[in-house]
């Protein structure tokens, strides 16, 4: 046994079911309770442990990957303290989420290109568009799936992004983010404002996509998704309030206030 710790709270179901929701996800798939990631070509097995997580293999190619993916950069012990104390709403939802650790997407680009995928769809049909793209344009490593990389997409045709179910136009968009010049790695080292600014600037994404890059990639406490019609619904349901003014009030936690009010919405 491997074992990686994590912070606790952290329960794994919860953490991983965004991977279930809307069907089987080929990147991050879940094969008799465990999560397979391709990770450096090699088929990296997650499992629930106490106190952390068996990983297999686990090394140093592999550690970090699977800590970004387990949202372990999220201080979820300072978030329900401010909960408790100022938040009466999220706090019931700490509550019934107890050691829910959003899941990060580990690689930008596909970050980027999955937001692609999810624009004005539902996101069954996301799911269902970007395995058909992983198996059209990725590699099967064991149980797991590797994403297509940046330079498998870059020589791609639209004919064969459109074959897998993406819109003429999103797959304009997906092949022009490809072979751009952006250094999507580099983003991390920017501030979020700059972060928006470079990706906007790119045809085919906007404040959306940029925000939920800030979201489910870098982590930003400070993101807040207000174009998501789900969070704006979220938003309504809970608080009764419109969703920009809202995240005013979720400040310094706007970023996991999110994730717990769109999984709190899931969740029975």
């Amino acid at each position: 046994m491997s074992l990686l710790r994590l912070p606790e709270p952290f329960d794994f179901d919860l953490s991983t079911r965004r991977f279930r929701a809307f069907g089987t996800d080929l990147a991050n798939r879940l094969v008799d309770g465990a999560l397979h990631r391709a990770i450096a070509g090699r088929d990296v097995r997650i499992r629930a442990a106490r106190g952390g997580v068996d990983v297999s293999p686990l090394d140093a190619e592999t550690r970090p990957v699977v800590r970004k993916l387990l949202g372990v950069e999220f201080d979820l012990a300072s978030f329900y303290a401010w909960a408790l104390e100022r938040q009466p709403v999220l706090t019931d939802l700490t509550v019934k989420l107890a050691g829910f650790r959003p899941p990060l997407q580990p690689d930008p680009f596909e970050a980027l290109v999955t937001s692609i995928t999810a624009q004005q769809v539902s996101l069954f049909s996301a799911v269902a568009i970007r395995n058909r793209l992983i198996q059209r344009l990725g590699t099967q490593v064991g149980e797991a799936w590797a994403f297509p990389t940046r330079a498998r997409v870059a020589a791609a045709s639209e004919a064969d992004l459109v074959a897998v179910g993406l819109t003429r136009r999103k797959a304009e968009y997906t092949i022009g983010l490809a072979r751009s010049d952006i250094d999507l790695h580099g983003l991390a080292e920017l501030d979020d404002d700059d972060v928006r600014a470079r990706i906007t600037a790119l045809r085919g994404l906007g404040p959306w996509t940029a925000e939920w890059f800030l979201a489910r990639h870098l982590a930003r406490p400070h993101a807040w998704p207000a174009g998501d019609l789900a969070l704006r619904k979220a938003a309504d349901v809970l608080y009764g309030v419109e969703v920009n003014s809202l995240g005013a009030l979720l400040h310094p936690f706007q970023n996991l206030s999110a994730h717990y009010m769109l999984t709190g919405s899931l969740v029975p």
